[in-house]
């Protein structure tokens, strides 16, 4: 529930507060901040659901749960792909519970729409929760791995086209939101969630490139979750 909640509170008072006042370059004429802002709130729910779904590798380790776990007869890569596809499981189920909210910020749902932005979702939700475990391999503490999360994750989130567009923003700032793979999971959400729609903006990276990038960051979060967990000695 509080996966869902904050999210939810995130979107309805910043969506209201800052409604008014919202008009970047480069957004079509009309679009509401809290339609635009929508997206990026799937995004969000997502976000928290992994990081609640790896911070339990910091608990399972202390509590001896992880350490029977490893002298299994399997890779640690498996145990790795087994973490990532439960986490991702939950993620998709909690972002899927949002997106039937589309209707109430005007968004029309179709099965194109509604079956893509899953399959964007999905691939999402596994490369969030590939890098919440690179994250919690490596943390010995809730508390460290909390601090890593507001360091790290947020920050990469916010700087991701879901709290404001690249558009008119300083050049560092714009090159640091470009080189970030979540814009490119983002972009590939908002196109597959507005598809067809005036919403677009044309500034936004293309879908082609967007799942492609997303597939990319996929693919590598889960090898460097595979890699931290093999150099990892033990799980004590």
């Amino acid at each position: 529930m509080s996966a869902i909640a904050q999210p939810l509170i995130f979107w309805l008072l910043l969506g209201g507060g800052l409604n008014a006042s919202f008009n970047p370059p480069g957004v079509p004429e009309g679009t509401s901040y809290i339609e635009y802002f929508y997206p990026g709130i799937i995004t969000l729910a997502l976000l928290f659901t992994t990081i609640f779904a790896t911070i339990s590798i910091v608990q399972d380790r202390r509590e001896g749960f992880l350490q029977g776990v490893l002298v299994a007869p399997v890779s640690r890569s498996v145990v790795v792909l087994g973490q990532s596809l439960g986490g991702t499981t939950l993620a998709l189920f909690q972002g899927a519970l949002l997106l039937f909210l589309a209707p109430m910020v005007g968004v029309p749902l179709n099965p194109f729409s509604v079956f893509s932005t899953l399959g964007v979702m999905l691939t999402l939700s596994f490369g969030l929760t590939n890098l919440g475990l690179i994250i919690a391999w490596r943390m010995d503490s809730t508390q460290g791995f909390h601090a890593i999360m507001n360091l790290i994750l947020i920050p990469i989130w916010l700087l991701s086209g879901a709290f404001f567009p690249v558009s008119g923003v300083p050049l560092l700032l714009e090159w640091t939101m470009k080189l970030n793979p979540l814009t490119y999971g983002i972009a590939a959400l908002r196109r597959c969630l507005y598809f067809n729609a005036s919403t677009i903006s044309q500034e936004i990276p293309q879908l082609t490139l967007s799942l492609l990038v997303t597939g990319l960051f996929c693919v590598v979060t889960y090898l460097g979750a595979a890699l931290t967990a093999h150099r990892r000695p033990n799980a004590a």
